[in-house]
């Protein structure tokens, strides 16, 4: 056992009596999505022959994962810092670049090792094509997501900088419902969320009487997207949740909420320190969940954890 274990045992069996022997289930449909397993396999192979590699931006939206990758030589740098870069590889992470990326690239004589999610990149594609359309028609691009998230700012690249970023309700007024719309969606953001906002678009423009043309891209990645109807189950399944991601990452705070909707006990944590004893009295079977960029270990690690504190309860 731990040591922490070992030095809170006396304290647990006086406070908490009533403790039981929990079941401690990890979620298989959690953790990383293809396109960060692709990213971290790039990333290793890179390490493993040069013992170095730079990284715009951290390369997963996990801090444990991103420690862990520092350690084998990787280093997280800013867009500034990258200007200065020159004769020396850069990984693209899953999120995708905008164009000005690969020009800085070749003006710096920079390799790229280009990990972007494929998923991201046809919609950088689709993105651009309706930016093209658009410009002929006065019409405008609308993205629902998350200002400065990395893979909105790829997508608002591919418009020059033009397209109208929205997130909240509030946010539908800076659109002009007399001129015609091509609505996208950042790849993690919630299905309900985007068919929502499609909705109330497509009712602003009626209201205005006006026949512009309306076009909604649904470009949410199925494998996100179909972890919440995954979670609503798995959440329904256990007394408790322990759901594990790191603080920036977008998905995990949107698949929390999922959890809690369903399970009241669910608790977020980005680490096995952040655990309370107290949440599990009287708990016997706790599920453990995460994020698209929740790596597997970590979720292992806060399950043995559990573990570990479930047989000092009932010793």
């Amino acid at each position: 056992m731990s040591d922490w274990v070992n030095d809170k045992s006396t304290y647990l069996s006086n406070k908490f009596c009533n403790f039981v022997l929990m079941n401690v289930t990890i979620d298989p449909n959690s953790g990383f999505c293809f396109g960060v397993v692709y990213t971290i396999q790039m990333a290793e192979e890179e390490l493993d022959k040069s013992g170095e590699l730079y990284c715009l931006g951290d390369i997963v939206h996990n801090n444990k994962e991103v420690e862990r990758l520092t350690k084998k030589g990787l280093k997280i740098i800013n867009y500034d810092q990258y200007q200065e870069l020159k004769n020396c590889k850069v990984l693209i992470r899953a999120h995708g670049e905008p164009p000005e990326t690969y020009k800085i690239a070749l003006q710096n004589n920079i390799e790229l090792v280009d990990a972007s999610c494929p998923v991201v990149l046809k919609l950088q594609h689709r993105v651009r094509n309706g930016f093209d359309e658009a410009t002929g028609t006065e019409g405008q691009i609308v993205i629902y997501g998350k200002p400065g998230h990395a893979e909105v700012n790829g997508l608002v690249g591919q418009t020059e900088g033009k397209a109208i970023i929205i997130t909240t309700p509030e946010d539908l007024e800076k659109i002009d419902y007399t001129k015609p719309v091509y609505f996208f969606s950042q790849t993690t953001k919630s299905m309900a969320g985007f068919t929502k906002m499609a909705d109330e678009i497509q009712k602003r423009i009626k209201e205005k009487g006006s026949d512009v043309k309306f076009v909604a891209n649904d470009t949410i990645c199925r494998q996100v997207s179909n972890r919440e109807p995954q979670l609503k189950i798995f959440a329904k399944q256990h007394d408790a949740i322990v759901f594990v991601s790191g603080q920036k990452s977008s998905n995990g705070k949107v698949l929390f909420n999922v959890c809690k909707e369903q399970n009241p006990n669910s608790y977020f944590i980005s680490d096995k320190s952040e655990i309370q004893a107290e949440w599990f009295i009287n708990i016997q079977s706790v599920g453990i969940c995460g994020a698209t960029s929740t790596p597997l270990w970590l979720m292992e690690e806060v399950s043995k954890y559990l573990s570990e504190l479930s047989a000092v309860k009932v010793a």
